[in-house]
């Protein structure tokens, strides 16, 4: 279900909604805190929440970290350039030229390229390409879970912030009723066992209101944490945004097979586990380039020292060659690392397959939330209406005389719990609309691509 959309002038980083701070992480720059906005709605938060949520920052990061390491790997597809220098002082009983001499310097530039190594070099460059792709769609589950977890806390703000409304209005509703038992306890028409039960009624009331206004309380510090907000002002403590939105109820159709079906092709963790599967294939034949040779080509420059301790009596010259090496018995240490390699994959594979069966379970267990939900948000859309009506027949009838005070109580009870439960109905449907779309791998409404 879509909550309603408010627009309103965007404020600079918004979601300080509930009171910005310092946003820091290892190496990352302190963001400047701002004003708690006076107004803060869904959109805002989404996309507040994509840039400052630690699960979505860090998940970031693991591809900076990717970056390098496939930097590094490709580092051996290329020819490397090293320069050497050395100079020496010795006594010339330990020198090793002829004729002796008490030093001696050399200076190299060389060139070398990898032309063969069993398929290693090429294994592990794509093996790594493969774990960077794996490492994006990491990122793309990491926000789909944490706008999931987003929604689920604004939706708990909005309930929250409804609730306190339902009780106080309760409380009004009883206040009023004591008042007038008072008024005709007072002109001697009731007994005061009546003006006792309305005291008593209206004293239970503040309890839930009481609670509400916690649970409110408590519901921003969990949007505040899924935001990635911390805050160290004494204002940004005190001051609460207006929250903009209402948990309405606006009917959604899924199918359970085409549910199954996005699921499988959308989800990012799914695509995630495909993707280091396919890099640990690549792993194994890195693994095995290891019982093969290689063979690499060089070039370069040298200048040594000559038969006198002038620097411009030095030899230089260019070199140019082929070099091999190719371990004939390494002690299996190569098979071993084929072995380990083999494992990996195979280990990657069951976690595909247990993913998979575990996306097509949550997609089953929010398609029957749903269905839930919607059931729950149907049968509750009347009966506050009706809640309200039997008020106030019970309360004409108690001043018709007629009725009794037990019944305009229990009147207002029922009407007290009919809309708690439509609330939390709405809810509940909000919320099982958003866990069915991460399920299926949906991008939540408000991120562009």
């Amino acid at each position: 279900m879509k909550p309603a959309r408010h627009h309103f002038s965007p404020v600079a980083a918004p979601l300080a909604a509930l009171a910005l701070g310092l946003v820091t992480l290892q190496g990352a720059e302190p963001t400047p805190q701002q004003p708690v906005p006076d107004q803060l709605d869904l959109p805002t938060s989404i996309r507040f929440a994509l840039d400052n949520n630690f699960a979505i920052r860090q998940a970031r990061e693991r591809i900076k970290q990717q970056d390098g390491v496939v930097v590094e790997v490709s580092a051996r597809a290329i020819p490397t350039v090293a320069a050497n220098a050395a100079y020496q002082l010795n006594d010339q009983e330990l020198s090793q030229s002829f004729p002796a001499s008490d030093r001696t310097w050399a200076i190299s530039l060389t060139a070398s390229q990898v032309i063969y190594a069993g398929g290693g070099v090429r294994s592990s460059v794509k093996s790594s390409t493969l774990v960077r792709d794996a490492a994006l769609l990491d990122l793309k589950a990491a926000i789909n879970d944490a706008l999931l977890g987003v929604r689920t806390a604004f939706y708990g703000v909005l309930l929250s912030r409804e609730k306190i409304t339902v009780q106080e209005k309760n409380l009004d509703l009883l206040q009023q009723q004591l008042k007038n038992v008072t008024d005709r306890f007072n002109a001697g028409t009731v007994s005061s066992f009546e003006k006792l039960r309305g005291e008593v009624a209206v004293a239970n009331a503040k309890v839930p209101l009481i609670t509400a206004r916690n649970d409110y309380r408590l519901a921003i510090e969990t949007l505040r944490q899924s935001l990635g907000f911390t805050t160290n002002k004494q204002e940004s403590l005190r001051k609460i945004p207006d929250f903009i939105g209402t948990l309405d109820y606006t009917p959604v159709s899924f199918e359970l097979q085409s549910a199954f079906t996005a699921a499988q092709v959308n989800r990012p963790e799914l695509q995630r586990l495909a993707k280091l599967t396919s890099a640990r294939e690549e792993s194994v034949t890195a693994a095995k380039s290891g019982a093969k040779p290689t063979v690499s080509a060089f070039g370069g420059w040298q200048l040594r020292k000559g038969g006198t301790n002038s620097f411009g009596d030095s030899n230089d010259g260019w070199l140019v060659g082929v070099q091999s090496q190719w371990a004939i018995f390494d002690g299996r240490a190569t098979a071993g690392r084929v072995s380990q390699a083999r494992s990996v994959l195979e280990q990657t594979k069951l976690t595909l397959t247990e993913a998979q069966l575990a996306a097509e379970v949550e997609v089953r267990r929010a398609f029957s939330q749903w269905q839930q939900a919607t059931e729950l948000a149907d049968a509750s859309k009347l009966v506050t209406g009706q809640a309200e009506e039997s008020v106030r027949l019970a309360n004409a009838r108690y001043n018709a005389g007629t009725g009794t005070q037990l019944d305009v109580l229990s009147a207002q009870v029922d009407l007290t719990t009919a809309r708690t439960n439509q609330l939390q109905a709405y809810y509940a449907y909000n919320v099982a609309v958003a866990s069915l779309r991460k399920a299926m791998g949906q991008a939540d409404e408000f991120v562009t691509n």
